[in-house]
């Protein structure tokens, strides 16, 4: 619509006609626009008598109800239903009308078809757990549209299982209680999928810390994790780029969170979230986001109507949730730590999380940016040489624009980034441990797919993103008056305030919330919009609507004015934000403020000490494994050599020489897990001493005709990747030719 006129407007007269087009359309779209804000009043009203059930275009069963546990929860695991309806056929049945709907699609829409199902039966297809932040929101975003990550999911042939959960919580619902709520669920997945590998966990936004949480408790139960948008190192950021992280300091602490709770009768209204999320883009909120409608009004109502569906679904948590979740996370930062607690005496540790994780950010989210979803790596485990002790697989991927929600929602996202996301779950757990960047490219030779490498990543890379871990220095200060103030709040105003409310009051604090009020104003319950709804039905069903010509130059003027607008309000965001950093930084990093700064003690260098003489002793263990094994051990560590030789790993390779493994006759009988096994083994032994471990390869090949098979078997593989090798992948060719001396 706001593309350059094509013709000049000369003369008054053709002025005159495009005013008057313009006029006519501008009326109808405005009488659609506020039409469509009614409707979406009406969508809130019929959502809530609903009880405000997931937005999911999946349907689902519900496996298990978190409300009939012993500390029952306000959560509940559901398994999503083949979108083809495919589950209730025998397998011929299955086949096809798997074949016939396949033939229906265009290539495009067929190329993702089952990479795991062609594989395996679904009955041992890895099972995937997707959790959906709560936030103030419902859940179902994760599945909102076709192309998601349940669609991909689905696609992929893996059973997908979701949690849900519901408006209210349960009478002193914990954090804890949702946590072992959240493992009782996976332990159920486990139970249906014996035979299947350990279930993959999604998690996005909270949902990402809520996995984290799982995977420190319990790792013998979860897969490869992904953290999709998730917040996990609270005080991390940009000066003047991320300002939601200087909010808690700027208020005080979690004593106003605690008012907010008392106000509502022991229980949290989400809403209160929603509304800090929108004042973080005015712009977006007050303008942009309604101007987009009335703009494009005739395209934009069921996208627009959706997504409201979502973002308006308000939902609650108990005080002690949201007091746990801001006083240990948000404010506190006590999780990345290792000093976070939910149950008294048992602190979380996530080094306990064995599992390969995948961590998936965005430089456009200004809610989790990438500094607080990257830098507890660094945090918790210090050194890339830590986390390989450990045996642990991190993976990174940063986008470079989508926003926040983008990473949840958009389709574009899921059909690249989480398709692929979910497409490498298996190769994860066959890399070497370490840290490693996610590289995502389009495959210059199959249109609309995609190449995969994982390229070794160092913690001075990820730290450098943000502004270093003095700019956190003041976050302990503002933690400390936290603690305080929320102390005296609770000794000398909340009995005041616990003694004026009740349920009553509560639901009229909730209801009379100007994110509640605008949706009850703009709906059929106003008969002052019953004009509103008669004039669009008229435009809509007799055929009235006269759109203006795209090339109308008041259309340029609107766009205009529009942007002057954002412009203003974006300016209004710049400087408050900039204000808030240096008024918290003013307040926090006074000279008296820094006595409540950490004070370094002898215990870190004696921690230091004993982490360097883990390392040392660690180094010794691979290096005497060394000689241990056999024509399996040395085949994999040979391969590998050369894989990791460049610090890039490459998807397609990893898969081809899985294919080339289980099709050798000395290599088949191995089974997957052991197979795995003996990768992360090799791996470490050559992390450790590559040039070693290549040297003492004749132990483990003692016969002339084992080195000539294993020479002609990695020979293979390297022939099947049908590329040139790399100047440092043939050095470590040329050493493993020489060592064995074929």
């Amino acid at each position: 619509m706001n593309s350059q006129p094509n013709a000049n407007p000369s003369n008054s007269a053709t002025w005159f006609q495009y005013a008057c087009d313009y006029l006519v359309d501008s009326g109808q779209r405005s009488v659609l626009f506020w039409d469509i804000l009614r409707q979406r009043g009406n969508v809130y009203l019929e959502h809530l008598s609903k009880g405000q059930p997931p937005v999911l275009v999946f349907d689902y069963d519900v496996i298990l109800d978190g409300r009939t546990l012993e500390r029952p929860v306000n959560y509940a695991l559901v398994r999503i239903l083949d979108r083809r309806r495919l589950q209730h056929m025998n397998p011929q049945e299955t086949a096809a009308a798997q074949n016939t709907l396949d033939e229906k699609k265009p290539a495009s829409d067929r190329r993702h078809r089952t990479r795991v199902a062609t594989r395996a039966p679904k009955a041992t297809s890895r099972p995937i757990v997707i959790i959906d932040p709560r936030a103030g929101h419902g859940p179902g975003i994760g599945g909102s549209k076709r192309d998601s990550q349940i669609g991909m999911a689905l696609d992929a042939g893996h059973p997908v299982y979701f949690m849900i959960f519901f408006t209210a919580p349960l009478p002193d619902q914990t954090l804890a209680d949702v946590r072992n709520a959240h493992t009782r669920f996976i332990e159920e997945v486990r139970r249906r999928h014996p035979d299947a590998p350990k279930p993959a966990v999604i998690g996005n936004c909270q949902g990402g810390w809520a996995a984290a949480l799982i995977g420190a408790e319990r790792p013998d139960l979860v897969g490869p994790m992904v953290f999709n948008g998730s917040p996990l190192s609270y005080w991390a950021g940009v000066e003047g780029a991320n300002p939601m992280r200087y909010r808690g300091g700027l208020l005080g602490g979690v004593w106003f969170t605690s008012f907010l709770s008392d106000l509502g009768n022991g229980t949290f209204d989400g809403v209160h979230l929603v509304a800090n999320f929108e004042e973080l883009n005015p712009a977006n909120t007050f303008w942009a986001k309604l101007y987009n409608l009335y703009a494009n009004v005739d395209a934009e109502e069921k996208r627009y109507l959706d997504f409201e569906k979502w973002w308006g679904g308000f939902f609650l948590m108990t005080d002690k949730e949201i007091h746990t979740i801001v006083d240990g996370l948000f404010v506190g930062n006590r999780l990345e730590r290792g000093e976070f607690e939910l149950e008294e005496g048992k602190t979380v540790d996530l080094k306990n999380n064995s599992n390969p994780v995948v961590v998936f950010a965005s430089f456009g989210d200004n809610i989790t940016p990438p500094q607080q979803a990257f830098n507890w790596i660094v945090n918790v485990y210090g050194s890339v040489e830590e986390i390989r002790r450990r045996g642990q697989v991190i993976v990174v991927h940063v986008h470079k624009e989508i926003g926040h929600l983008g990473i949840f929602v958009s389709a574009k996202i899921a059909r690249k980034e989480h398709k692929e996301i979910i497409a490498s779950f298996d190769m994860l757990d066959c890399l070497p441990p370490g840290l490693y960047e996610m590289i995502i490219a389009e495959d210059p030779e199959e249109p609309g797919e995609y190449q995969v490498h994982y390229v070794e990543k160092t913690t001075e890379k990820l730290l450098a993103m943000g502004d270093g871990p003095d700019d956190e220095l003041p976050f302990h200060a503002a933690q400390t008056v936290s603690r305080i103030n929320d102390d005296l709040y609770r000794m000398l105003v909340a009995p005041w305030v616990k003694m004026a409310a009740n349920e009553w009051w509560a639901e009229v604090l909730r209801q009379l919330h100007p994110l509640r009020m605008q949706r009850y104003l703009l709906s059929d319950l106003n008969p002052w919009l019953i004009p509103v709804k008669m004039w669009a039905g008229m435009i809509k069903n007799n055929h009235l609507r006269k759109p203006a010509a795209e090339d109308n130059p008041f259309f340029k003027f609107q766009a205009f004015f529009s942007d002057s607008v954002v412009a203003a309000f974006n300016f209004h965001r710049d400087t408050r934000d900039r204000f808030s950093a240096r008024l918290f930084k003013t307040i926090y990093e006074s000279p008296w403020m820094k006595l409540f700064y950490p004070i370094a003690t002898s215990d870190a260098g004696a921690a230091e000490n004993r982490l360097e003489l883990l390392h040392r002793q660690d180094a010794d263990h691979w290096r005497h494994a060394m000689t241990r094994g056999g024509f399996a051990e040395a085949v994999i560590r040979m391969i590998l050599a050369v894989m990791l030789a460049d610090r890039d790993l490459s998807r397609k390779e990893y898969e081809l020489t899985g294919k080339l493994l289980k099709t050798h006759g000395r290599l088949k009988p191995i089974d997957r897990q052991q197979l795995q096994k003996i990768v992360r083994e090799q791996a470490r032994i050559l992390q450790t001493d590559t040039r070693q471990a290549i040297e003492t390869l004749p132990r483990l090949l003692p016969t002339d005709e084992q080195r000539r098979q294993a020479m002609a078997l990695l020979m293979e593989g390297i022939n099947a990747a049908e590329r040139p090798l790399q100047p440092k992948e043939q050095s470590v060719l040329d050493q493993i030719t020489a060592a064995l001396s074929v």
